[in-house]
């Protein structure tokens, strides 16, 4: 799936289900922090996206879309500890974009590869709303939490630092 086509089964998902949200176009930035300047948003606003593969044993592997606030980094310790793992890290950059659907730095809170598990940080979900790039470096969305949470259906456990 290439950037553009997740970005468009993005907006086509969020308007199927009637959720409030916005497009901000930039410059194109993949950082949290430097987007969320450019979007004028705070940075614990942000959903940072990161792709984490959790070792069960020799030839067991589960890959996880870590979502957390801008502000924090994934706690790849507790990732570990909640699906009783070997090992954690962070997933090769050609996995994560292929699982994902997009390049580092767009990469979405939402989850369209059943390969790929979806659990976010609760203190992401305090915010009204929350902020993200939308599968492409110029282009983030703005969309309200209750409807993030009623269409992404995410678990909720505590991942950040």
């Amino acid at each position: 799936m290439s950037e553009h086509e997740t970005y468009t089964k993005l907006i086509g998902l969020l308007e199927e289900r009637g959720a409030r949200y916005r497009v901000l176009e930039h410059a194109e930035e993949g950082s949290t922090e430097a987007v969320s300047a450019l979007r004028g948003n705070a940075v614990e606003q942000a959903a940072k996206c990161l792709v984490v593969m959790v070792k069960s044993g020799k030839k067991s592997k589960r890959f996880v879309l870590a979502v957390v606030p801008g502000d924090r980094r994934v706690d790849l310790a507790a990732l570990k500890a909640l699906l009783r793992g070997s090992y954690a890290g962070f997933a090769t950059p050609e996995v994560a974009e292929r699982l994902a659907g997009s390049v580092s730095g767009t990469i979405l809170p939402f989850s369209f590869d059943e390969e790929l598990a979806l659990i976010v940080d609760p203190a992401l979900l305090e915010q009204p709303e929350i902020f993200f790039n939308a599968a492409r470096l110029d282009r983030s969305l703005a969309l309200v939490t209750e409807d993030y949470i009623a269409i992404a259906e995410p678990r909720v456990e505590p991942i950040a630092l």
